[in-house]
């Protein structure tokens, strides 16, 4: 029985995340185990059954490896917690006023010079006074106690002692506060900070409850980068032919944009993980290839996960983003397949199939972790998803008009402002509905259990596909 190359991939990144996973639990010193494999690589050509298992076998025993190697950075936080600690770290997000009046921040490159001299890896949320503020790219000694955390940060300090060692002097990261600056000359709160939360993530600046209805409806999503973004901008310049004329000139173009958008956005987690599966996506188009969702899902989940497995020990945003492209690249397609037939959807109906399969691989996962549920989310993504793109544009020329003469900015901002002033009324409109959000839990089987039909039924859609007449002509 032949196997495909594209499935022993899969395979093989689907066994190194598990075996990220088991790392936390199980300490796996891989090194002899590997070499003793390496002989036996010969057998991958003939992608058969034993291809398979070994590579489903080399992929767990990878992700082990990996995944025990970087244990010893847990236990370095671990054996820190609640002791003070004097470190030197790097700011990675502008800081904004927190509880009582606290900068807060996410640092990273952590150097600890007391109570002994160590380097810590991951994000750390700091709290604290002693600074006016705090930018992207700014060095700072940090004193304060330090505690374990979890999600996307690894560690947090609270009521720190803050001083500045070097201010960011990235041309980069100036620009981006420059055009921040504009977009605040231009338009009024809280319309500027939605402008550059759907423009380039920068949502510190939302007022708590913009933020809070956002969430109540679902539209969190629009104001946090992510595959959307990159998805605009690809889909925009795929359609300018009469400019770029060639697909090589798309091509490069469409990568030009999604670097700067990555350097812009300061290597989000999200973001890198978007422009991976966006350049996988070019890379298939460009050669005349059909990429398989599945393979470029599980391949740079691997990667990522390889790069840092606190991804896959406690990052939820990272498996949101990851079950919201599952439901985007694959379920969406069988769904409108399996309704439509062989006519592809397209406008609001392409927008409603990837908003409901989006959000339908997310809802357990939120259901377990947050214990809610928007009843409104699908209504408030229709009202508002399909005029992201045009929001982006007019926030841009809105940003670019501020830093060049704010002046006259006000009188071409007028188009993003009526748009930003829509998307927020209807976020304010349906979270004030007293039936907006549900309050329940899921415990870890129930959402297993979801997840299994969820998976049964996808698997369905793919194997009625695969038997119709049309996908084998």
């Amino acid at each position: 029985m032949k196997v495909r190359r594209t499935t022993l991939i899969t395979v093989g990144c689907l066994a190194t995340l598990v075996g990220l996973g088991l790392s936390r639990k199980f300490s796996f010193e891989a090194d002899y185990w590997l070499i003793s494999l390496l002989p036996l690589l010969a057998l991958l050509w003939r992608k058969n059954i034993a291809s398979l298992f070994l590579v489903a076998t080399l992929g767990l025993t990878v992700g082990l490896w990996r995944g025990t190697a970087y244990m010893s950075h847990v236990y370095d936080i671990q054996d820190l917690s609640g002791q003070r600690v004097t470190m030197i770290m790097d700011a990675k997000t502008d800081s904004v006023y927190g509880n009582g009046s606290q900068l807060e921040f996410t640092a990273n490159n952590a150097k600890v010079l007391e109570p002994y001299q160590q380097e810590l890896k991951g994000n750390t949320r700091v709290s604290g006074f002693g600074v006016p503020m705090v930018h992207r790219g700014d060095q700072l000694e940090i004193k304060g106690k330090l505690y374990p955390s979890r999600g996307s940060n690894q560690a947090r300090i609270s009521y720190a002692q803050l001083s500045k060692i070097a201010s960011d002097t990235s041309w980069l990261n100036g620009l981006t506060r420059k055009f921040a600056a504009g977009m605040y000359n231009a338009l009024p709160e809280p319309q500027a900070s939605l402008g550059l939360g759907i423009l380039i993530g920068q949502r510190s600046n939302l007022p708590d409850y913009t933020l809070l209805a956002m969430s109540v409806v679902g539209l969190t999503h629009i104001i946090a980068v992510s595959g959307y973004n990159l998805t605009i901008i690809v889909r925009g310049v795929s359609r300018v032919k009469r400019v770029f004329g060639s697909k090589f000139q798309r091509l490069i173009i469409s990568l030009a944009l999604i670097g700067i958008f990555v350097l812009i956005t300061g290597f989000s987690a999200s973001i890198v993980r978007a422009a991976l599966i966006a350049g996988l996506g070019l890379w298939a188009w460009y050669y005349g290839r059909q990429l398989r969702a599945v393979l470029a899902l599980s391949l740079v989940a691997a990667i990522t996960g390889l790069f840092n497995p606190f991804y896959v020990w406690s990052d939820i945003g990272w498996y949101l983003s990851f079950l919201a492209f599952f439901g985007v690249l694959i379920m969406a397609p069988l769904i409108a397949t399996w309704i439509f037939k062989k006519r592809e959807p397209r406008g609001l109906t392409q927008i409603l199939f990837e908003t409901l399969a989006a959000y339908v691989m997310t809802l357990p996962l939120i259901m377990f972790i947050f214990g809610k549920m928007s009843v409104v989310a699908l209504v408030a993504n229709l009202l508002v998803v399909p005029l992201v793109p045009f929001a982006m544009l007019f926030s841009a020329i809105t940003g670019i008009a501020g830093m060049i003469n704010p002046a006259f900015s006000a009188w071409l901002a007028i188009p993003a402002k009526l748009l930003l002033t829509y998307i927020l009324d209807v976020a304010y409109w349906l979270s004030d509905l007293s039936f907006s959000q549900v309050l329940t839990e899921l415990t870890t089987v129930q959402m297993v259990v979801m997840y299994g039909i969820i998976g049964f039924f996808v698997a369905v859609l793919a194997t009625r596909k695969q038997r119709s007449p049309s996908s084998k002509t």
